[in-house]
């Protein structure tokens, strides 16, 4: 698995203000430690941005840009901004992204087919809600494959999404392990290889116990790769969690076993 950094959290004040007054060096500091604590992509969530929307989103991908080589996920549902990203692209970007919600799909999947870019396509109905069976998330992944291929969009570009449930929903238990499923289901309901996904965050949102949130993290991350997710978004300032997943592309990816490749940093408060 990919690990995608969710730390870059736009919405703080010191990286608010460097936005408002474009100053580049708060941001290009923080993609700097997100990229030494391990991180292989990196989520730049601005949130829903102001009136200056286009003009900041082309600030920030250069400045994530002018400290990193990683891809970066422009996370808004702002079009403007989207465009505007991609327009100030100097290396790789992703969107993040779509769904069959009418005002995502119709402004932001024509982007990517224009830009030549991944988009990211989360299971989400026209009303932006994860279906409650097994059966209707699949059926929707296959009506987002078909949308996305009628516009134009290169079947390789698209990263499916099966959305992460918290596991304090009455049913958060029983959807996750239908996600498991669909990752495991995709490859053959589309025929042929498939991408995907998945937010870890999400899993443990709400109140609870951090030690026992951190033990289930570093659980379904396991679970995860074991379904075979090709990316996770995460909090990658949480180094047991991080430690997980690099032992689990280990075991799973490697050829030659060797103790000193197995991850050993000590664990980082964050």
């Amino acid at each position: 698995m990919l690990l995608v950094a969710d730390n870059l959290q736009i919405t703080r004040r010191d990286m608010a203000e460097a936005i408002r007054r474009h100053q580049p060096d708060p941001i290009r500091a923080s993609v700097t430690r997100l990229q030494a604590a391990g991180a292989q992509a990196i989520d730049l969530n601005t949130g829903p941005m102001g009136r200056n929307a286009a003009e900041d989103m082309a600030f920030c991908v250069a400045a994530v840009q002018s400290a990193t080589d990683l891809p970066v996920l422009i996370d808004t549902a702002n079009p403007l901004a989207v465009k505007a990203g991609l327009e100030a692209n100097r290396k790789t970007v992703l969107i993040n992204g779509i769904s069959l919600e009418p005002k995502k799909l119709d402004a932001l999947l024509p982007l990517a087919v224009a830009y030549n870019v991944d988009v990211i396509a989360y299971l989400l109905d026209e009303r932006s809600r994860v279906p409650l069976l097994l059966d209707e998330r699949l059926s929707l992944a296959l009506e987002l494959f078909q949308r996305c291929q009628s516009a134009g969009l290169r079947r390789e570009r698209l990263i499916f999404d099966p959305v992460v449930a918290p596991l304090i929903w009455q049913d958060g238990l029983q959807r996750n392990r239908d996600l498991l499923e669909i990752i495991r289901r995709l490859p053959e309901l589309l025929d042929g290889p498939v991408r995907t996904i998945a937010g870890l965050s999400n899993l443990t949102t709400g109140p609870g116990p951090s030690a026992a949130k951190r033990r289930l993290e570093q659980a379904f991350v396991c679970m995860l790769a074991s379904s075979g997710l090709s990316w996770v978004l995460l909090n990658i300032y949480h180094r047991e969690t991080v430690a997980a997943a690099l032992d689990c592309r280990m075991l799973m990816t490697g050829h030659l076993f060797a103790w000193q490749t197995v991850f050993s940093e000590a664990p980082r408060k964050s």
